[in-house]
């Protein structure tokens, strides 16, 4: 079975392994959850009514079929540039490896260009700064976090995660735990599951399926990770469960105390949420917003930079992306590149609008993934590095992939 290969010249300071399970965790919940439930949850009942709590429990469902696949490619190649690798040594295939690890990487650095412009839009309304500055400052002193250390950049990622985690569960005890108020909210809002119920729940759970990516940010610190054929299958099983939990439990409380149309057409829903289930301001989960998406920002550049560096050390990129700090042991170069084109957009570009496609590029990356992992399998000299999963889950995971790719494609066009 082929294995990554390193070029010479990237090998000589390696990337620390510091990262252990808990961090790990905390990590792909925070990526998982980034500021994606804040702003799906209305779109989502917009189509699953009532039933929007299923639709999250479905989309889990399928999402975890290819974070299985996930898990088992991440225990025989614990590398950087984790995409490229998987379908390099499933398909054999250079330039579709390639293809797919630049794609991966240009999704989150648009993505972060994106959570960069949202959150500074928050901040400035909060403090009368230019959106501008605010956008140039949050991406100049994120990158320098990331830059600084793997540490450093789960450390902070994990605090905030535990914020908004926190907020979402605050949210979620105090609404369902007022008895009264689910005993009225459910009677008032409750509709009979019918065919066109089932229609808009299958159609939620298209839209719900997004708020899960992220999990496969994980499997790219793989070389920055204790023990990575033991640690990643717990983490990303960890996380996925923990995140089912909490999207329930919020679309729960969502659809029990606010009327869904209400809460689709709201630009704050889980703020909205916020206000019916406590009486007060929803100004502090507006603020958890923005702690969100600004994490999201640091993982986001995490994952990029190590997937140009993976890339430079197989030789796919010059090996001055390969190139490590000797003392903060980061990829310093592949940092301060991604960084200056997230200030570049952030300051020129409607990444919003170019966001929508980051989605197509990451089905892309899942449906060979699976279809490597599924080719890998069948052939006699492939040895798991652990944790295993059967032969019909990688295969699901691709037709599952590019049946929401073909959704997506689709949809762009028309």
């Amino acid at each position: 079975m082929e294995r990554p290969t390193i070029t010479p010249e990237a090998d000589k300071t390696q990337l620390k392994r510091t990262v252990t399970l808990l961090p790990l965790t905390l990590y792909g919940i925070g990526v998982i959850v980034g500021a994606g439930i804040y702003v799906l949850i209305g779109e989502t009942a917009a189509r699953a009514g009532f039933y929007t709590p299923l639709s999250y429990l479905m989309a889990s469902m399928l999402v975890a079929l290819t974070a299985a696949s996930y898990a088992e490619l991440s225990t025989s190649f614990p590398v950087s540039a984790a995409e490229t690798a998987y379908i390099r040594a499933g398909l054999r295939i250079e330039a579709l490896a390639t293809l797919a690890g630049l794609l991966v990487c240009a999704s989150g650095i648009i993505s972060s260009a994106t959570l960069v412009q949202g959150g500074a839009g928050y901040a400035s309304s909060l403090t009368g700064l230019p959106p501008l500055a605010l956008a140039v400052f949050f991406a100049l002193f994120l990158g320098t976090i990331v830059g600084l250390g793997i540490e450093l950049s789960v450390g902070v990622i994990a605090t905030i995660t535990v914020i908004e985690v926190g907020g979402l569960l605050l949210i979620a005890v105090l609404g369902l735990g007022n008895i009264d108020a689910v005993q009225a909210g459910v009677a008032a809002h409750y509709t009979p599951f019918d065919m066109s119920m089932a229609v808009g729940v299958i159609s939620g759970v298209l839209l719900a399926f997004f708020a899960f990516i992220g999990f496969e940010d994980m499997v790219n610190i793989s070389e920055e990770v204790k023990e990575p054929e033991r640690t990643m299958p717990k983490a990303i099983a960890m996380a996925l469960i923990c995140v089912t939990i909490v999207y329930m439990a919020i679309a729960s409380v969502a659809v029990i105390y606010v009327d869904t149309a209400e809460l689709a057409a709201s630009k704050a829903p889980l703020s909205l949420v916020f206000e019916r289930v406590t009486s007060l301001s929803g100004a502090p989960i507006s603020m958890v917003a923005i702690f969100a998406a600004l994490g999201g920002v640091i993982a986001q550049i995490v994952m990029s930079t190590r997937i140009l560096y993976g890339l430079g050390r197989m030789g796919k990129l010059p090996g001055w992306f390969g190139v490590v700090h000797p003392r903060t042991q980061t990829p310093v170069n592949a940092t301060v590149l991604v960084t200056a084109i997230i200030v570049l957009l952030a300051m020129t570009l409607p990444t919003r609008q170019l966001a929508e496609t980051t989605a197509a590029g990451t089905l892309f990356a899942f449906s060979f993934v699976n279809l490597s992992l599924w080719r890998m399998k069948g052939r006699p000299d492939y040895r798991s590095g652990g944790f295993t999963i059967p032969r019909i889950v990688p295969l699901l995971g691709a037709v599952l992939s590019m049946s929401f790719l073909l959704n997506e494609l689709i949809r762009r066009i028309l």
